[in-house]
Order: C-alpha cells, then sequence, then structure tokens
C-alpha cells in the first residue's frame, strides 16, 4: 500500500484513512456534505499525490501522443492542457488523461493518469513506443500534487504565487513559484469548480501544504477528502475512469466523442470511427431520483419493468438536495425526461433522465 508524503498531515487532522487506488488516502476529515459544501461555496484543499504524473520527451514525442491519444494533440500550444484517451484498438478505453504540452521546454508534455491505472497505463504505453525518438519518465514519486478548488481559490493561492493568476487561463499551466520554490501550477480541477492543481518537488510536499493553508486561514479553507471531491465531480458530470469509463466502454457511449478526432490515425481510430457510423448502443445519462436513498454503482435501471441500463455513479448533491446518478441506459430511453426507475436493493425508485452535467459554474 503507497503511502502519501502528506500523511502525517492528514492523520494530524484526525482524517478518516482508507485504501483507495492503491493508497491509503484521505476520504474524509468530517462531514462529507459539509466539506463539498466548503468548496462550492470558498475554497478548500486536496491531496491527489496517488496520481499518476509522467514526463514523455523527446523529437518524437508529439507524433507519438498523436498514435496513442483520441485527441488531436497537435493543436495545442505550448501551455495548453487537453483531455484525451487511450483506447484498446476496439475502441474501449484504458484511461482518460490531461495532456499538458510544457510551456517553456519543446518537445515536452507532462500526462497525468489515474492511480489505479499508472502501472498498467506505463506498460501499454512504452509497449507501443518502438522506434520513436522519444522516453517515458515516470515522475510520480518525485512531484507532490495537490488541488486548491473553489470560487475563492485564486486569491489564496495569488498570496503565495509568484504569478499573476489573473493571467492564467483555464486548461492553460505555468512555471512559478510558490513560497519561493519552483512548482508548476495548472488552472485545472475535478470539481466543477475554478481552481488549480500545484506540482512541485515531493520533498517539500508538507511545507507547502501548510503554507496554502495558512494562506487560506481568512477563507477559513479546509483540507478536503477524496469523497467530497467524488461528489463534486458528479454533480459537475465528470466521468470517473472504473465507474464511466472501462475498457468495456466507449467514447461516444461515455458522451465524449468531443475527444476524439477520427481526422487522425491513433489506436483504436477504425472501430471508434464504425461506433460514430453506426451510433451507440447505449448511452451515458443523468438521473435525478425520488427519496433519500442514494443509488450505488451496479444497480439496474428499468424501463416498464425491462431491464434497460445500470448506474455508473451516485450522490445526495449539496445543490440540488437530491438524490443524483450517472447512469448507462438503452439509447432509445435516453431522452431528458425519460422517466424509469432504478432498482436499489429490494426497491424500486422512481428517477427521471436529466441533462449532464447536473451543476456548471458561471464563468
Amino acid at each position: 500500500m503507497e503511502e502519501s508524503p502528506l500523511r502525517e498531515r492528514h492523520e494530524a487532522r484526525n482524517a478518516r484513512m482508507l485504501p483507495f487506488a492503491g493508497w491509503r488516502m484521505p476520504i474524509q476529515y468530517r462531514s462529507i456534505l459539509e466539506e463539498a459544501r466548503k468548496v462550492r461555496a470558498a475554497v478548500g484543499l486536496f491531496d491527489l499525490c496517488h496520481m499518476g504524473r509522467l514526463r514523455i520527451s523527446g523529437e518524437d514525442a508529439l507524433a507519438y501522443l498523436q498514435h496513442v491519444l483520441s485527441n488531436d494533440i497537435s493543436k495545442i500550444k505550448a501551455g495548453v492542457i487537453r483531455y484525451a484517451l487511450l483506447c484498446r484498438e476496439d475502441g474501449g478505453v484504458l484511461d482518460d488523461v490531461l495532456v499538458y504540452r510544457d510551456p517553456e521546454i519543446e518537445n515536452s508534455f507532462f500526462v497525468v493518469v489515474n492511480a489505479g491505472n499508472r502501472e498498467e497505463d506505463l506498460v501499454w504505453l512504452r509497449s507501443h513506443l518502438r522506434e520513436r525518438n522519444c522516453e517515458i519518465k515516470d515522475q510520480s514519486k518525485e512531484l507532490a500534487m495537490i488541488a486548491l478548488q473553489g470560487p475563492r481559490s485564486e486569491q489564496v493561492l495569488q498570496r503565495i504565487c509568484a504569478a499573476d493568476l489573473g493571467l492564467l487561463g483555464y486548461y492553460n499551466w505555468i512555471h512559478t513559484e510558490v513560497s519561493a520554490l519552483a512548482c508548476s501550477v495548472s488552472r485545472t480541477g475535478y470539481t466543477g469548480e475554478d481552481g488549480f492543481e500545484i506540482y512541485y518537488p515531493v520533498a517539500e510536499a508538507g511545507r507547502i501544504w501548510d503554507d496554502i493553508l495558512s494562506a487560506g486561514e481568512e477563507e477559513e479553507i479546509e483540507p478536503i477528502g477524496l469523497a467530497a471531491r467524488d461528489s463534486l465531480r458528479l454533480e459537475a458530470g465528470m466521468a470517473l475512469y472504473g465507474h464511466e469509463l472501462t475498457t468495456k466502454i466507449n467514447p461516444y457511449e461515455a458522451g465524449l466523442g468531443w475527444a476524439v478526432k477520427l481526422g487522425k490515425d491513433f489506436i483504436g481510430r477504425d472501430a471508434l470511427l464504425q461506433v460514430k457510423k453506426e451510433g451507440p448502443a447505449k448511452k451515458l445519462v443523468g438521473l435525478v431520483a425520488e427519496g433519500r436513498r442514494v443509488p450505488r454503482q451496479g444497480q439496474g435501471v428499468l424501463l416498464d419493468d425491462a431491464d434497460i441500463g445500470f448506474i455508473t455513479s451516485g450522490t445526495l448533491s449539496v445543490l440540488l438536495e437530491k438524490c443524483i446518478a450517472m447512469a448507462f441506459v438503452r439509447t432509445d430511453a435516453s431522452e431528458p425526461g425519460t422517466e424509469l426507475t432504478i432498482q436499489i436493493r429490494d426497491t424500486k425508485t422512481a428517477a427521471k433522465v436529466v441533462p449532464l452535467p447536473f451543476y456548471q459554474r458561471k464563468k
């Protein structure tokens, strides 16, 4: 079991520490709903040291990424980030990733992958290197990764960041200093709120964590656990690997066709071209359920007592004050307003299809 370099900080705050994707991570510090409200209303700090962080560099780095990723990486400029998918030949998703084109170093990219997939991703990525003039370096143990999320995140981070964060656009990143330490800062996140993800040497993990908490005292900043992060990303309609994405699910079924560029050659292109022509047999939808029983992954979705899908994720929404879920359902039952039923253990609960996301912040 891997340990976060911030473990002692979490334990000092009596965090509930549980196994998560091969790591022991803080799941919650207090009520999950209270933590989620803190992020929506002000600001919260997350430990993301479990995520995978890869550096891909060399003369052929761009051509290589174009081959292994679904999205068009050639279109992103220095300092810009793009969401993309690693797909199998049959179109199933191996992982979803963020690709950072270095703002200063030519032919260098930074790729953030999901924690539970890091080792398998590395094996798969290296198997497709062949004779290309580029290398893959796993920096997951070298760099700490934390996220500052919420509408007050910019003003908190600005107090200790050398760069003018007002000039940093969404899905952009820079190399700068935070508390006089060389860091990389991206305007990204997984909550649906404004925020930043910060990468820096792991030896300084605790100092920067402490300095951000000190910088946010006026906003009453709090560390936030991964359970609240999951609830927040669900409200924002963001897919989670192992739930909305697996090797048995393709991007068009998951509503991620925008991250697939069929005009270039990449692994899985031919299969996905066929899916696009024929249309997906199932679609990812949002559901709002009646009552207070939270839908859970794997529970069945019914239409007139016929099994037409399954729940991928569910939570009690802080914003809607209702139980919400994402689910794959038969395409002919995916229109907003369609009334369905969720089989929650031995009880059938009424639910209605709604557009995703459930929540979108005002920009």
